[in-house]
């Protein structure tokens, strides 16, 4: 098909069919759809739905895909065009329909995931004059997210501001959750909602036949069809209704402990509240009470120290302490590892994500690949570090691996995993707990020696426990980028303060390199620089 001044306009009649009915629609364009989804998120289904109702009503419709990189990791985009003159109407004659999208010519933009959402309108698939947008709030993070040695995730307040200003019409809400409340899949809550916003010229009646005549999953379907709808519904009555969500909102309606809670109200600023309150509850699950109360403790100590240097009363560094103190708490070791594959629920949630009915079997295998490092951390300090200094002694000992596939959906299997998440109970005998709390006072008690002098300062050492991530080779690797960054720029200055403390912006510097290069090379450059005499251009 040709564009431009010299071929006919997209949807309309080529010249010598403009006669009869055809001449009363010469210039008319045809409805445009452009969906995106993540692989095996439905969205193929979701455009069988609606071609099939068009194809019901008569209306010419036509639909292409553009598959994405790979199941569940790569988006693709399907694409719809309906002419909205019934074929009764035209009389034989055929629209000329497009097999692509372009930018600005899409009337109803439909996107699964938020970030999906601002990638399209960033290439130009949204505009203020034309395009109805239909997107989630929800996020599906990418690998690259969830591999980042720190917090790799993208925020996307600002495509959820972008949003409103950049199309016509806007609805969002979060589909996941709306999707797992009524028990249905996403791409039939957003069928309802297509059908709520009433831009197709399809009824709603007939958008619920399609899914009787797709016979997938019906029942569900259609109960996910009237969850989307009430949505739309809600928002077309009530166009400042709450239905914008914010895709990191979290509920902080959680059971502690009447003696936690108490503590927190009476020592903490209520904005504090939330983080501190998840900190707790992820803490009770990673070791229980006793661990709890002494993040707590930490908590106190530091924030009697907050509060007397604390000018703007902004809680920034308070709320940055308590995140990563959690964090670092909870860190992640085999034992952990084995409570995360046998907790209650997670078979379950496998089985959703497979759509497997009851009576399919599933079958599940671990894969483990323990080292000397993680064997080492399960044992009692007199016998680990005699192993660990063997492991030094001979590499190829210290390089040992002892991979295993256990399969958890089996009695065996699970309870071998399940035997290892036991050892919680033991966890404070073990060697990594010793050197972690070790590791957490000391930097707890340099974070409050520079808190004397620099609230910037600390909160960029503060910052600094982002690089302690994961176990096995990831963890070696930050601790080694950490100790590098405190070895270097810290512990000296405290030694001996006539040489001055670094600036937080060198220490911002020198975090984000390491974040960047996990490997640490980027670092090492970096911090062969003499700190106080770092520039940045």
């Amino acid at each position: 098909m040709f564009r431009g001044s010299q071929a006919p306009k997209k949807g309309s009649m080529s010249a010598p069919e403009q006669s009869g009915a055809s001449g009363l629609y010469p210039q008319m364009d045809p409805l445009t759809i452009l969906v995106g989804a993540l692989g095996g998120e439905g969205g193929g289904i979701l455009t069988d739905w609606l071609v099939l109702a068009a194809t019901s009503e008569g209306f010419p419709v036509q639909s292409t895909s553009i598959p994405g990189v790979a199941q569940r990791t790569g988006a693709t985009f399907y694409y719809i065009e309906i002419f909205p003159v019934k074929r009764t109407e035209l009389k034989g004659k055929q629209p000329i329909l497009s097999l692509y999208p372009f930018p600005g010519q899409i009337d109803l933009a439909v996107f699964t995931e938020l970030l999906e959402a601002g990638r399209n309108m960033e290439n130009g698939y949204v505009s203020p004059d034309r395009t109805t947008l239909l997107a989630s709030t929800h996020r599906n993070y990418a690998m690259l997210e969830k591999t980042a040695p720190g917090d790799g995730r993208y925020h996307g307040e600002g495509i959820l501001q972008a949003a409103k200003s950049m199309s016509k019409k806007v609805l969002l809400f979060d589909l996941e959750k709306t999707a797992k409340a009524c028990g249905s899949k996403e791409n039939a809550v957003l069928l309802g909602a297509i059908a709520g916003i009433e831009l197709l010229p399809i009824p709603s009646a007939v958008l619920q036949e399609s899914i009787r005549q797709k016979g997938v999953a019906v029942e569900s379907n259609l109960k996910g069809f009237e969850a989307g709808m009430e949505v739309a519904q809600k928002k077309r009555k009530d166009p400042e209704s709450s239905a914008v969500e914010s895709p990191h909102a979290k509920s902080v309606n959680r059971k502690i402990p009447s003696e936690l809670q108490q503590r927190m109200e009476n020592s903490f600023p209520p904005v504090s509240h939330p983080l501190i309150l998840e900190g707790i509850v992820r803490l009770l699950d990673y070791q229980g009470l006793a661990y709890a109360r002494k993040y707590i403790s930490r908590l106190e100590m530091l924030q009697c120290r907050i509060q007397e240097k604390e000018e703007k009363k902004d809680y920034a560094l308070c709320l940055e302490i308590a995140r990563q103190l959690a964090l670092w708490m909870s860190y992640e070791d085999v034992i952990r590892v084995a409570h995360l594959k046998t907790c209650a629920g997670r078979f379950e949630s496998i089985r959703k994500e497979l759509d497997a009915r009851s009576n399919e079997p599933v079958q599940v295998t671990d894969f483990l690949d323990p080292g000397i490092d993680e064997i080492c951390s399960l044992l009692p300090s007199f016998l680990a570090r005699p192993v660990l200094r063997l492991g030094q002694k001979f590499p190829r000992f210290g390089k040992l691996r002892i991979p295993m596939q256990i399969r958890t959906d089996t009695v065996s299997g699970f309870l071998r995993i399940w035997l290892i998440a036991r050892l919680k109970k033991i966890r404070p005998l073990t060697f990594r707990y010793r050197i972690e709390q070790d590791l957490i006072d000391a930097w707890l008690g340099q974070v409050v020696r520079i808190m004397e002098h620099d609230q910037l300062l600390a909160f960029e050492m503060v910052k600094c426990a982002e690089l302690l991530k994961g176990y096995g080779e990831t963890y070696q690797q930050g601790r080694q980028n950490f100790d590098s960054i405190f070895r270097i720029f810290v512990e000296p200055a405290l030694a001996d303060r006539t040489q001055g403390l670094p600036s937080a912006e060198e220490l911002r510097f020198a975090r984000e390199a390491a974040l960047n290069d996990p490997q640490g090379k980027s670092l090492e450059t970096f911090l062969n620089k003499s700190p106080g005499k770092i520039t940045r251009s």
